[in-house]
């Protein structure tokens, strides 16, 4: 286990055996959005990458209060205005995050709204703890979660996201497993415990497979039916053709655990 780097202030990167950690470091400020954060943030995804021995990457936020509170208000309007430091980043990293080939999981260990319901958008999977509380309260301080939009909209239903924006109330921990917005839910103290089983399963996973299967979620999203059926034929015809795909069937047969190659394509 590394040591983290304390010098990225808003920001902590840890590795954990082949998982990244990435700990948003602004408790006082509940973990607010701030342009060095989105900057440490993009330049630790970008560096993950180009990193072949990941298998997943952690996003939290410190301490139990905030996963990530969204824009720090502290700053004003200025907050929603600095498009070169923070909106425009902030697009950018979520490009990246779009073309990662291992799973980013949301560690939401308290409370999530606006700019962090965007953080977690962009997340494919979310372990939450029962104290967790979402929502996009932008319109009580007069602007809108456009950007949020963006990122939620495949996540959940247009009813439900037009409901959060437009009456900015919040909900609590187990109302967002039961639209889907999370994965998982449990006790506070149980939050490790389960990101940890969740990332169990996903050590057992091909990981050319995962890679394969992300770029086809990602690229299918706004095809049509006539679209996407050939295409989705097309990559079960290239994936089953691959050493991972020999592997894994011989292993089912064999009745033992998958051995990956780690150089797999």
């Amino acid at each position: 286990m590394e040591t983290p780097d304390n010098d990225s202030v808003d920001l902590l990167v840890e590795r954990r055996g082949g998982v990244l950690w990435l700990t948003i470091n602004r408790e006082a400020r509940r973990n607010a959005i701030s342009a060095a954060l989105i900057e440490q943030m993009h330049r630790a995804l970008r560096e993950a990458q180009a990193d072949s021995s990941l298998r997943a990457i952690v996003l939290t936020g410190a301490g139990d209060k905030a996963f990530c509170a969204g824009a720090d208000l502290g700053r004003g309007t200025q907050a929603f205005r600095d498009e070169d430091e923070t909106t425009t980043d902030f697009g950018r990293m979520a490009r990246t995050v779009r073309e990662l080939g291992v799973p980013l999981i949301a560690r939401v260990n308290g409370a999530c709204v606006a700019g962090g319901m965007g953080l977690m958008g962009i997340c494919d999977l979310a372990v939450a703890s029962n104290n967790a509380r979402f929502g996009l309260p932008e319109v009580k301080v007069g602007v809108f979660p456009m950007q949020v939009l963006v990122h939620l909209r495949g996540v959940i239903g247009s009813r439900l996201v037009s409901e959060l924006c437009i009456t900015g109330d919040l909900i609590d921990a187990h109302r967002a497993l039961e639209i889907g917005l999370v994965n998982r839910v449990v006790p506070f103290a149980e939050l490790d415990q389960e990101v940890e089983k969740l990332l169990g399963s996903i050590r057992k996973a091909s990981p050319a497979a995962v890679r394969s299967g992300k770029r086809a979620m990602a690229a299918m999203q706004n095809m049509a039916f006539d679209e996407a059926m050939p295409f989705a034929e097309a990559q079960i015809n290239l994936i089953s053709r691959t050493s991972g795909a020999a592997e894994g069937i011989a292993a089912f047969n064999e009745r033992r655990p998958a051995k990956w190659a780690e150089d797999e394509q």
